[in-house]
């Protein structure tokens, strides 16, 4: 379920071969993986899971709906040095299938698990041409990077759409390999996510810099609009062509949508698509956000960022908007999105301005700040933070999404524990709705 586009260094970036047969020692615990897999998605809760994530983003929300993610801490629970495969493809099925089985064995969350193994088209995305040149630290993320644009009045001589290609040959030999091993145990389809954000400000950022970025808002205004009508043009151009290309997949069962979430809904696909044809823009989740903003005011957010985000977002179905960035400042601009449905409540923001604003009316994604898990582990205080939340959003569609873990400590219990607290505290503690232990 969760965002497939954050991956383990070894794997990221990464074209494996695709073997003819894995080795029989490995195709059986593949299977034996794949067998429990197929058992967690027959568990009875799922169904209730699925009911309850439809009726929360069809804003009916029966209670707060509870999300973890471990994210970059998968390799504290999981090392990769314990995966048996030996091929790289294999590997990352072998971790996935993993990741499906701790996920509710060990976290508990209302996570949602299907009977299917989703292969990704194999889609290349080349560069702007203008790479900026990272170097990378080693606390899972960090990097530091030199601008590749210094001189912003000639900007667009420098760069270029983005090259797209997709192998479909080599997609299907995935699918193939996949049912050869899976069989009847998690069919093989092809479905994937391809992008995360269109916020559009941090490709920016990397071409020509933070600080120049907000300097030019008030220094070069009218090349930091010429920069930013280039980049909405050049992600329409981008969007259109998976369109185009019949490679979107719907996002209405248990993908990951905006910065946090399971995206089931009745609302989509929308109507007019023909039976068994492809996903279109406007049958899927959107999502866009502009964290690296923070700073600016509202006043130039919406001249400088919002209105070049608006066209992408208007082309999907239902969109999701803001991830770590405050957002009580541009609510007012935000729901001017048509089809605006999820707002991310991150721990910066003020919880209690943004439950005036939103109401029933949107889904209220809230964002507890990580340190309480990944740094002290201070019951009292998560069960403090839980109930304000609770409290504060008491007349909203709640959902309550731990993510942003980059460490656990190695210690598995701290997210699970901070779900079994979430639970007690909005009640599910005594199975309300017949709902069971892992719901």
């Amino acid at each position: 379920m969760w965002n497939t586009l954050l991956v383990p260094d070894e794997f990221a970036g990464v074209r494996p071969e695709i073997p003819d047969a894995p080795a029989p020692a490995e195709r059986d615990l593949l299977r034996r993986l794949a067998e429990k897999a197929r058992a967690i998605a027959e568990e009875p809760v799922m169904r209730e899971r699925k009911d309850l994530w439809r009726r929360h983003n069809g804003l009916r929300s029966a209670r707060p709906m509870i999300m973890a993610d471990p994210e970059c801490a998968w390799e504290e629970l999981l090392p990769l040095r314990d995966l048996v495969c030996t091929q790289p493809l294999l590997r990352f099925w072998e971790l996935n299938l993993r990741k499906r089985i701790f996920q509710f064995e060990i976290i508990g969350d209302d996570d949602v698990a299907e009977p299917w193994f989703d292969i990704p088209w194999d889609v290349r995305i080349g560069d702007f041409g203008a790479a900026a040149r990272k170097t990378h630290g080693v606390n899972r993320g960090s990097f530091t990077w030199t601008p590749p644009i210094r001189d912003l009045d000639r900007a667009l001589e420098t760069i270029h759409f983005r090259d797209l290609a997709v192998d479909r040959g080599r997609t299907r030999r995935q699918v193939e390999l996949a049912n050869s091993i899976f069989g009847e145990l998690l069919p093989a389809r092809t479905r994937g996510k391809y992008w995360w954000t269109l916020g559009m400000t941090g490709a920016v950022i990397e071409l020509i810099g933070l600080e120049e970025l907000l300097l030019a808002m008030c220094d070069q205004p009218d090349a930091l609009h010429r920069l930013m009508a280039w980049m909405r043009d050049e992600h329409l151009r981008f969007l259109e062509w998976f369109e185009r290309e019949g490679l979107l997949s719907d996002t209405n069962e248990n993908d990951y949508v905006g910065s946090g979430g399971i995206g089931y809904t009745d609302e989509l696909p929308a109507a007019g698509r023909a039976p068994g044809g492809p996903a279109r823009l406007r049958d899927i989740w959107g999502f866009a956000e502009s964290q690296e903003t923070v700073g600016v005011s509202p006043e130039m957010f919406a001249e400088f960022v919002f209105p070049y985000q608006l066209p992408l977002l208007e082309k999907f179905g239902l969109t999701c908007y803001g991830c770590c960035e405050p957002v009580d400042q541009r609510l007012r601009i935000l729901k001017r999105i048509p089809n605006l449905r999820r707002v991310s409540v991150s721990a910066w923001a003020d919880e209690a301005k943004c439950a005036a604003a939103l109401g029933r009316d949107y889904i209220y994604s809230r964002k507890p700040n990580p340190a309480m898990i990944c740094v002290q582990f201070d019951e009292a205080a998560i069960r403090a933070d839980i109930r304000r939340t609770l409290e504060t959003a008491a007349d909203c569609n709640l959902e309550l999404i731990m993510k942003d873990t980059h460490t656990l400590q190695g210690e598995a219990w701290r997210i699970r524990r901070w779900v079994q607290i979430a639970r007690e505290e909005i009640g599910s503690g005594s199975n309300p709705g017949g709902l069971g232990d892992g719901a």
